[in-house]
């Protein structure tokens, strides 16, 4: 599929990014990447250092980067010099471009919205959500790997959450050997909790709960680790953080208190970049043969 799409603009990001632009241009497409200037993995016959208003028209699909913008101005480009705003982006787009972009706010939809443009955020799709939770999840158990003293095997991993993240984190935690714990609200998940061989604990008890880990890793995008739950730890405990902003950790607190805490965002991209890059492909790859399907 993908017939009818066969220009595409691959604009700022990160790695993943440039895994993107290379397949696509690895399957004949022709490829302009856009403020990735400085990425060593995108393939230096891709770089583009013109601007937006003289590529994007010339082009059947635009791939932003997840996420789309860090400050709801301007493009995320952590390999570029040069600072593009999406609107500068949007103004110039062909009439009917299919247009791609990971985690859009409210503020970019509305904005896409004055243009007349439709963008399509690729991390709501089911299919990357799911993939990404399991690469999160072993970047998370890494990171707990390099930074703890002791082996996971016969540790106590404390979950916070048990959304998809959770999840893929009980299966890899109790295949290592690990004693997990997984907190949650609802008591629908702290049933699944227990017929997934976990200690199962309501979110209310953290306070309680987090005195015996060595790891504690939250998923939930709000603040669950506060100051007494975090002064309850013990002195020598692992905190990793995977929820997106504004976080999950009262991070000062955690400061004030030497709790060793590592905000983890955007995991995928740092750790897998090549396997997130490829689930963010297939997704668009996906998407587009819906788009045509429906035509």
């Amino acid at each position: 599929m993908m017939h009818s799409y066969q220009s595409f603009a691959v604009i700022g990001g990160d790695l993943r990014q440039a895994h993107v632009a290379n397949q696509l241009a690895a399957q004949g497409k022709t490829v302009y990447a856009l403020l990735l200037e400085t990425n060593e993995a995108l393939h230096r016959t891709l770089i583009c250092e013109k601007t937006p208003g003289e590529i994007l028209p010339l082009c059947d699909a635009v791939v932003f980067p997840l996420p789309l913008t860090a400050d709801d101005e301007f493009v995320s480009a952590p390999f570029s010099a040069r600072r593009v705003r999406v609107a500068d982006c949007l103004s110039v787009l062909r009439p009917g471009a299919a247009v791609f972009a990971g985690k859009i706010s409210p503020e970019m939809h509305a904005l896409a919205e004055q243009f007349d443009v439709e963008m399509i955020d690729y991390l709501e799709r089911e299919e990357l959500a799911v993939k990404n939770a399991v690469i999160t999840a072993e970047g998370a158990v890494a990171i707990a790997m390099e930074e703890l003293p002791i082996a996971l095997f016969g540790s106590r991993c404390l979950i916070v959450g048990h959304g998809r993240i959770a999840r893929a984190l009980i299966r890899i935690l109790r295949g290592m050997g690990a004693s997990v714990t997984v907190a949650a609200r609802s008591y629908g998940s702290l049933a699944e909790i227990e017929a997934e061989g976990c200690r199962a604990v309501r979110t209310d008890a953290l306070k309680t709960s987090v005195k015996a880990a060595d790891v504690v890793i939250n998923t939930v995008p709000a603040r669950m680790l506060t100051e007494p739950v975090l002064s309850a730890l013990k002195h020598d405990a692992l905190v990793i953080d995977l929820a997106s902003r504004p976080g999950g950790v009262d991070l000062a607190a955690a400061g004030r208190l030497g709790v060793k805490t590592i905000w983890a965002l955007s995991l995928p991209g740092k750790t897998a970049p090549i396997t997130a890059g490829e689930i963010i492909l297939h997704t668009i790859e996906n998407c587009l043969s819906e788009l045509e399907e429906a035509v």
